[in-house]
């Protein structure tokens, strides 16, 4: 069984996850303002965003971490019932906070969709590389 990179447990990876590096609570002014220079329901701002954040926050990840955790997200857009738009909702019981408009954004699945494409590009050899090998081994 794969174990998380920083816990002794299961690595059970989510696709709420994958918008952690886009949390601005408390950063309102720094990576608020930064966030804010990209227009959220233009794809090619969305690709900068996927490259700039979460690949870079994701790095450190092994080839099987990375596989489970687009196979999650690729799982998650193959479900046409799955709504994408409740990530991105505020919840006022929460410190979780993202940037202005995000909650408004025209298409969230086409959000990630261009994460998914992002990462299946830059990621491409080593998901090749753990396809092949037997899941179950892990």
């Amino acid at each position: 069984m794969i174990k998380d990179p920083y816990l002794d447990q299961p690595y059970s990876p989510a696709v709420r996850g994958l918008l952690g590096d886009f949390d601005i609570y408390d950063r309102e002014h720094t990576l608020g303002l930064e966030l804010e220079k990209y227009d959220i329901n233009c794809s090619a701002d969305r690709r900068m965003l996927a490259k700039n954040y979460i690949l870079v926050s994701y790095d450190f990840l092994s080839y099987r971490h990375k596989f489970l955790l687009v196979a999650v997200l690729g799982s998650a857009l193959q479900d046409e019932s799955y709504n994408f738009r409740t990530l991105l909702e505020h919840d006022c019981e929460s410190t979780n906070l993202f940037p202005s408009g995000w909650d408004e954004m025209k298409n969230p699945r086409a959000f990630f969709e261009d994460i998914y494409s992002v990462l299946s590009d830059e990621w491409k050899g080593e998901l090749l590389r753990a396809s092949l090998e037997d899941q179950s081994t892990w």
